[in-house]
């Protein structure tokens, strides 16, 4: 088999659906050609820990773990640990709740000390180390995946220094990236990012993007050739029944933002509870993941304490359960304008578990597209409060009826094996264009 190289901060025991599009590729990639070597940390950042991930790792992959040093321990003190404005509490820290002068001074250095992100200090070790390895273990192509971007910082220099193809991943968008504007960068630190996006899209060998709005943008500011692949599911992940228990079933799976709270959605269901005492008897707003406080605030507000069912965090597993028995699948996205052309990872697993999907935000964005052209649900504005209660009093009304309500569309092009099926093919497009070695500068 091929080799190919792949530079990821994020992998197994980590969770989340940063994780599972390269442990996914990793496992699809063997019967494609190509082995996979994973360079990753030996004691990254855990935010989330889901060990069933591993069970995907196949056996031909290799994985090489070096140790990071990363400034968390200090940014934690500056950020208040154990207040209730605690890092860990918040979904996202940076855009998440009013900050403290204390939390104000530790973004500031978070945004200018660290560029273009906290784990910077692990591109130069890691490139030692990788120009060592490389000699011993030759591979034929490179991929970084980010964020965080760092890691497109170490496939950069190796790519200089080895002359070996090189894919940079962008599961999101660099200097696009929704929450950038809630940091207190200063203007030269803003010219240092996009110096250092603009280089790694020009030195590429193939830049890759996740969903079609970032790959036009990078189209429209290199020459270098930008390919697509989305995120996608594992069908084999959702191989089996469901039972259902009775309750009609809003369920959110991963992580539920403070900028993505759907009021209206809240206080329709609100006002649904005090009018039909059947409705409130049978509604279970079920959270499987990581919720911010605000949201938990506005959902009690509009009388639906008695309604939720906090799942906490769920390893993969367990959150295809729970998307499989939904009656409605919930995918609120932030209240961002920034945020049009993210695909959130979830997506592609709300599809998969053929559930309708009622989507909250950018009707013209990136998510509504694809619910759309797999008719999988809708998406709504975030006001547009009538067309959500006709959706929920459809889907209840069908509840009421005894039906499981499910999806009929076409999704084959979002299956993992069909999404490695497409990446392999690029590798081999890539493995074939070297370049010249250098000092690296």
């Amino acid at each position: 088999m091929k080799r190919v190289l792949v530079v990821t901060y994020y992998w197994p025991p980590s969770g989340g659906s940063g994780v599972q599009r390269w442990v996914k590729f990793a496992k699809y990639l063997p019967a494609e050609g190509w082995q996979p070597v994973i360079y990753t940390p030996l004691n990254p950042e855990l935010t989330a820990i889901d060990r069933s991930l591993e069970e995907d790792i196949p056996p031909e992959a290799e994985i090489v773990k070096r140790p990071i040093y990363e400034p968390y321990g200090i940014y934690r003190r500056l950020m208040g640990k154990g207040s209730s404005t605690d890092i860990n509490t918040m979904v996202t820290p940076i855009s998440s709740g009013k900050k403290s002068l204390k939390q104000k001074i530790s973004l500031w250095i978070r945004g200018n000390m660290f560029v273009p992100d906290p784990r910077v200090w692990w591109v130069r070790p890691s490139v030692r180390f990788l120009r060592k390895y490389l000699k011993e273990h030759p591979v034929d192509v490179i991929v970084t995946t980010g964020p965080p971007q760092s890691m497109h910082l170490i496939g950069r220099k190796l790519h200089q220094q080895t002359g070996l193809p090189w894919i940079p991943d962008f599961r999101d968008p660099w200097t696009k990236m929704y929450y950038l504007k809630h940091l207190p960068i200063s203007k030269g630190v803003w010219k240092k990012l996009h110096r250092q996006e603009d280089s790694v899209l020009r030195d590429a060998t193939t830049v890759l993007a996740v969903t079609p709005q970032v790959r036009d943008d990078f189209v429209s500011r290199t020459g270098t050739p930008v390919a697509m692949i989305t995120n996608g599911f594992d069908a084999p992940d959702f191989d089996f029944e469901v039972t259902p228990d009775g309750f009609f079933n809003l369920v959110h799976t991963g992580l539920f933002a403070s900028d993505g709270n759907p009021f209206a959605l809240w206080k329709i269901l609100g006002e649904m509870v005090s009018e039909d005492a059947e409705f409130k008897d049978k509604l279970r707003l079920r959270l499987a993941g990581k919720v911010d406080s605000e949201v938990y605030a506005a959902i009690d507000e509009a009388g639906l304490r008695g309604n939720v069912v906090d799942l906490g965090y769920c390893d993969h597993h367990k959150a295809v359960a729970e998307q499989k028995s939904a009656s409605v699948l919930l995918l609120p996205l932030r209240n961002d304008p920034e945020y049009k052309p993210i695909l959130p990872g979830k997506l592609f697993e709300y599809l998969a578990a053929r559930r309708p999907i009622l989507g909250i935000g950018q009707e013209d964005g990136a998510m509504a597209e694809v619910i759309r052209e797999t008719a999988s649900g809708t998406v709504l504005d975030w006001e547009k409060a009538g067309e959500m209660r006709s959706f929920i009093e459809d889907a209840w009304s069908r509840f009421r009826l005894g039906e499981q309500p499910k999806t009929e569309g076409r999704i084959d092009a979002y299956t993992r094996q069909a999404l490695t099926r497409r990446l392999a093919a690029l590798l081999e497009e890539c493995s074939t264009k070297n370049v010249p070695q250098n000092d690296g500068n």
